[in-house]
């Protein structure tokens, strides 16, 4: 290496003027970021706040569900999610047992956000062990929507009244409502165990790449304020119900950030430590690296946003603001590492890579020494064995394990990892009682083929063929004056059939709303495949304009809208990450080779889900989203490490040749990518912390991809298939006829 004259120590008047302005934009903008980012850490914890987390709220106002919520809110002053609240005993129900179910009824009715009028009488199992009473609660009420945490705490409180009254009975939550709260009490531990695990395996993954006790500290002090910031923007346009915020989406937010954040990091100091050899004077070599590493981050994270915000095409609400929500993300961390980031480190000196502080004229050459010289000289010896044996592999991946993977959905029940409470209590019900009583399919239709449907419904297999199964929608405020005026009525008429005319609603804007008990539990397949049947022949009824909702088609209609947007979507980020690779790289069949290397890698990591999912982790299904998110995480974070690595490459080649080029910029970059897959691979993988099935599989199947991308992609079968095609891969550019 040639020694570095003393007087390079110093910038040149040039190259101060040159560097003089931009420097103190970032100092400025990095200044911004700091504080903005501090500030904002404080609404991390506020997030929960503004999350929605029922399924209602994932669907556009298109779908037929959302269509029948609307018309059938008409008729109601207070919209309710059903849910039930089980007494259990291993012996019969005693009569003492009873009056204390009698006092928990009167004590449940009194809690806020319970529809009082709306509860039914408590009913016993045929064994006499179980009892179960309807308790709706209030999700909007003249208008106004009610926010998640505070139906979970109505949930909380009316469990605490029932318990408080019980006795020694088991108490249990059941239905829509009890499942839902289980599923934004899963999500609590966003702020702590996800957040805190995704920190602790980030910084020992830092303390062995960067063997220093202080070095660490900057790429997750960046992040953290780069998370600061991204949660004080999605706060309030969340808050003004700009986008819609998932527990979902806010997990993946955390770890996105935390994962993408430290592979910026990484890249950036990786360059910093190499220029230190060169140039003595800290700035000086911090510019430098900032202005070669700078192409290839902005390349990426302007991948990825643009990939993520791909997702705002989707039906799904869910999906099309976990679009924006995870690119703020990427677009905070790449404020913070790009300004604040360099700006700390270079002020600290070199002291912070203690105690492997870099010094002039003592780099190694990484193109001919250690781990990745000898790896990039076995591709460039073997190229077509390499490339040719990594696409059997990815393609033997794929076709052993596609066959295990399963995407038609998961009952609420499946949904989680652990055993909550609600779970334990929906099969209790569903073992002692009708299984598709208290969550009916909500039909809407004209006024005048009332009965004509009622007809048609009731003959539609897997509606339940108890009598008054069938029935217009009850009138409640009516019912409940008859029931305090007349109970002896009530009670006479009850399970006769459906409820005289004078006690059901009056038709609104000419449409009437028919309740159709189902047969199977609510969120089953069988009742899934009951809606689709009652649609069918609802549709076809002349003049009647019927609808079919409820809460099982909304489910249904999420699964719908899930496959609708896998489909629309997929091809969309293939076409937005090819404009960017070829605007990048000035060539076409690069990206070409490029975006079918991280598809293939693709294929290969569901096979392996397939596999792990179906016989390892014993998972009842997959949610029809897991390949869309699966595909956009691994599709827009793999092309991050070929972008890396490609852009070093394109660089090397400028002075070397394609060949030579391909092998110094894997020898050079093989390393800090490969360290970055793994942190990257880690952070995703922690979402296993919360017990949610959907957050586990996207987990591990972005954590298993990034490592394949990683470890067979990038440091095989892309650099050899480039080193084997040559010059060529950089057609039409110039590069294309240069020297090889």
């Amino acid at each position: 290496m040639t020694k570095v004259d003393s007087t390079d120590s110093n910038m040149s008047d040039e190259s101060s003027r040159r560097y003089r302005w931009p420097a103190f934009t970032i100092v400025a903008i990095a200044i911004i970021a700091f504080f903005a980012g501090g500030f904002g850490g404080s609404f991390q914890g506020k997030l929960s706040e503004v999350q929605k987390n029922d399924n209602a709220a994932y669907l556009s106002s298109s779908a037929e569900s959302t269509v029948v919520t609307n018309e059938a809110s008409k008729f109601l002053t207070v919209e309710t999610i059903p849910g039930f609240v089980l007494f259990h005993s291993d012996s019969p129900l005693t009569d003492q047992d009873k009056a204390a179910i009698t006092q928990a009824r009167n004590a449940i009715a009194g809690v806020d956000g319970v529809d009082a009028e709306g509860m039914a009488q408590t009913q016993f199992s045929e064994d006499g062990t179980t009892a179960s009473i309807f308790v709706p609660l209030v999700v909007k009420e003249d208008g106004t929507a009610v926010a998640g945490d505070v139906v979970a705490s109505t949930e909380q409180n009316v469990l605490t009244a029932a318990e408080n009254a019980a006795g020694g009975l088991e108490v249990l939550p059941a239905g829509p409502s009890g499942l839902l709260v289980a599923f934004i009490d899963a999500f609590e531990g966003l702020d702590g165990a996800l957040l805190g695990a995704a920190l602790l395996v980030v910084v020992l993954i830092l303390l062995v790449v960067y063997r220093s006790p202080v070095l660490w500290i900057f790429p997750i002090f960046s992040a953290l304020l780069a998370l600061g910031l991204a949660s004080m923007v999605i706060y309030f346009l969340a808050e003004a119900e700009v986008l819609t915020l998932t527990g979902q989406s806010q997990g993946i937010l955390f770890v996105l950030v935390i994962g993408a954040g430290t592979d910026y990091a990484l890249l950036l100091i990786s360059r910093y430590r190499e220029e230190l050899h060169f140039h003595p004077n800290r700035f000086e070599a911090m510019t430098k690296a900032w202005k070669e590493s700078a192409p290839a981050i902005t390349a990426s994270a302007v991948t990825v946003i643009l990939g993520l915000l791909c997702l705002m095409f989707s039906e799904l609400n869910s999906n099309k603001s976990l679009g924006p929500v995870a690119a703020i993300g990427i677009a905070c961390t790449y404020l913070m590492m790009m300004t604040f980031l360099p700006v700390a480190l270079s002020a600290a000196g070199q002291w912070v890579f203690w105690p492997r502080r870099p010094a002039v004229d003592e780099a190694a050459d990484l193109t001919s020494q250690g781990l990745w010289g000898k790896i990039a000289a076995q591709v460039g010896s073997r190229d077509r064995p390499f490339w040719i044996g990594a696409t059997v592999l990815l393609a033997v991946l794929f076709l052993v394990g596609i066959g295990s993977l399963k995407t038609d959905g998961l009952t609420s029940s499946e949904n989680f990892t652990n055993r909550p409470d609600a779970v334990v209590g929906q099969e209790l019900y569903d073992s002692k009682f009708d299984p598709g009583a208290g969550a009916p399919a909500v039909i809407v239709t004209n006024a005048d083929q009332t009965q004509t449907v009622i007809d048609a419904v009731s003959a539609v297999d897997g509606v339940s063929q108890d009598a008054g199964a069938v029935c217009p929608q009850v009138d409640v405020e009516k019912l409940s004056a008859l029931i305090q005026s007349n109970p002896s009525a009530v009670a006479s008429a009850a399970g006769q059939g459906c409820a005289p005319d004078f006690l059901t609603v009056a038709p609104i804007d000419g449409r009437m709303v028919i309740n159709a008990t189902l047969a199977d539990s609510y969120d089953s397949p069988e009742a899934l495949e009951t809606v689709e049947r009652l649609r069918d022949v609802a549709h076809a009824i002349p003049g009647a304009d019927a609808l079919v909702g409820g809460t099982t088609a909304t489910t249904l209609d999420v699964q719908i809208a899930s496959v609708h947007d896998r489909n629309l979507i997929i091809p969309i980020v293939l076409v937005v990450i090819f404009i960017v690779l070829a605007l990048l790289l000035r060539a076409l069949l690069t990206p070409v080779i490029l975006i079918a290397t991280v598809v293939l890698s693709f294929a290969a990591t569901l096979g392996v889900s397939g596999l792990f999912f179906t016989h390892v982790f014993h998972f009842a299904n997959s949610d029809p989203a897991f390949p869309l998110f699966t595909f956009v995480f691994l599709v827009a974070l793999g092309i991050d490490y070929n972008i890396f690595l490609m852009t070093r490459v394109r660089e090397e080649t400028q002075n070397v040749g394609t060949r030579s080029g391909v092998l110094r910029g894997l020898a050079v970059t093989g390393g800090v990518i490969t360290s970055a897959g793994v942190v990257l691979a880690a952070t995703f993988s922690v979402l296993g912390v919360l017990p949610l099935v959907i957050l586990a599989q996207i987990g591990f199947a972005v954590a298993f991809g990034v490592l394949l991308d990683t470890i067979i992609v990038r440091s095989i079968l892309v650099p050899a298939l480039s080193h084997d095609i040559g010059k060529k891969i950089w057609w039409p550019s110039a590069l294309a006829k240069a020297k090889d």
